[in-house]
């Protein structure tokens, strides 16, 4: 699922509301981003999408208590935190490692 989405999913599973961060990630992608996320302090909650293929991968559903959070405006406000005390970055976010040093603008003179 893109950031550049700006619609905010409520789901409820398990008697408790979350909103839905990414969904179809891979299980690795949900790793990543739940370790990210409970770094920053949130209650994060991975829930399996239901499978329509045998052969299908398992995909993930990425959920977090926080009702108000919407990952577009945390990125861009600079209020996510790398393990490294970094800002997170939109490319660190979609897992660019090689250009997640670098601002989300370029300067041109």
């Amino acid at each position: 699922m893109s950031i550049l989405k700006f619609k905010r999913t409520i789901l409820e599973v398990e008697g408790g509301k979350f909103t839905i961060v990414e969904t179809g990630a891979t299980k690795e992608r949900a790793h990543f981003l739940k370790d990210l996320l409970e770094f920053n302090k949130y209650q994060v909650k991975l829930i399996a999408d239901a499978k329509k293929d045998a052969n299908a991968p398992d995909t993930f559903q990425i959920g977090v208590t926080d009702l108000a959070f919407n990952a577009i405006l945390m990125i861009y406000s600079k209020k996510l935190k790398r393990t490294d005390g970094k800002i997170v970055t939109p490319a660190y976010w979609q897992q660019d490692f090689d250009n997640s040093n670098m601002a989300y603008y370029r300067v041109v003179k």
